[in-house]
């Protein structure tokens, strides 16, 4: 969800935002606000237009004044912004976590796997009964996640049929590779530039509605997703909404597959018939286990796109 807000800016603008997970935070807090007074379903929606209008109106007073003098004046000015944000949300929500619980409806398993010795393995919908449950294995998954993948997916689609299928999404292209020409059809191409900035910013905030109510809503958790998103979008390919969806989904498999696996190296070449030990050169990172190095997979991929394929799996773009 956050790399497509973040594509959908580089991609029609230039712009490498490194304020795009302060929009991710500012949509939780935002909405934690609007909750107590207007109900999560509303919250929902106004609190993404609500970011939405502020990233507009950054782009507008301050981001364009930058953009002709190049990408490391607008790296600055969003860098900066990102500081500026952070401070603004510890001195209003304060610097703890604050209670952004998940309405009634997203509570609860969306299903439940069952994996008995004798019978199998069963999925049910909702919870299970404590007596099917009884002798066997069961894990259930959040009604949450499963609420965040369908939001994922439908973001994906509208965004894709929005670019290539409607005449808004022409417009938006072409001012990117031919502003003279959209000016001279008569369409304000800084106009469309802001509305372009906005509606990423908001599709920040809206994942990060959902990610607060999944997770935790704290100043930090613009930190936490900040450096993985452009991963994603690196690995992905810059520009490409196709490239950051298999991105997304590949980091997301090298983040967590390799937590359930304890071998290292020095257990497999112990197990090849070599004599591993202390006194073995690199030993201290030989018995490093899978499962430890799992944080640092996805920017060793990215280094690895980086070298050999510069582009990402799907990119487009040279710059």
């Amino acid at each position: 969800m956050l790399s497509s807000g973040l594509t959908l800016i580089f991609s029609m603008m230039g712009v490498l935002n490194f304020a795009h997970a302060s929009f991710y935070m500012l949509g939780a807090y935002v909405a934690y606000s609007l909750v107590g007074l207007i109900g999560f379903w509303p919250a929902l929606v106004l609190a993404p237009l609500l970011v939405g209008l502020m990233g507009a109106a950054f782009e507008r007073l301050a981001l364009r004044r930058v953009h002709k003098f190049g990408h490391v004046p607008e790296l600055l000015i969003t860098f900066g912004l990102s500081y500026v944000v952070l401070e603004l949300v510890q001195l209003i929500w304060g610097r703890t976590a604050v209670t952004f619980s998940a309405p009634p409806q997203l509570q609860g398993s969306a299903f439940t796997i069952i994996q008995h010795p004798l019978r199998g393995l069963s999925v049910m919908w909702g919870s299970a009964p404590a007596e099917l449950c009884a002798g066997a294995a069961c894990s259930t998954f959040p009604l949450t996640r499963l609420f965040m993948m369908g939001v994922a997916l439908l973001m994906l689609l509208g965004l894709w049929l929005l670019l290539t299928r409607t005449r808004i999404g022409l417009v938006i292209q072409a001012s990117l590779t031919h502003p003279e020409m959209v000016e001279a059809l008569g369409h304000n191409v800084p106009s469309v530039l802001m509305l372009v900035f906005g509606s990423g910013c908001a599709l920040a905030a809206l994942a990060g509605v959902i990610g607060g109510i999944t997770f935790v809503t704290e100043p930090n958790m613009a930190v936490i997703v900040g450096s993985i998103i452009f991963v994603v979008v690196v690995v992905g390919g810059v520009g490409s909404l196709a490239g950051a969806f298999v991105g997304s989904i590949l980091i997301g498999l090298l983040q967590t597959l390799p937590l359930t696996v304890d071998g290292s190296l020095a257990s497999l070449l112990a197990g090849w018939g070599f004599n591993v030990g202390p006194d073995t050169p690199a030993y201290p990172l030989l018995k490093l286990s899978l499962a430890q190095v799992a944080p640092i997979l996805p920017y060793l991929l990215m280094v690895l796109i980086l070298i050999f394929r510069p582009k990402g799996l799907l990119g487009t773009r040279e710059d």
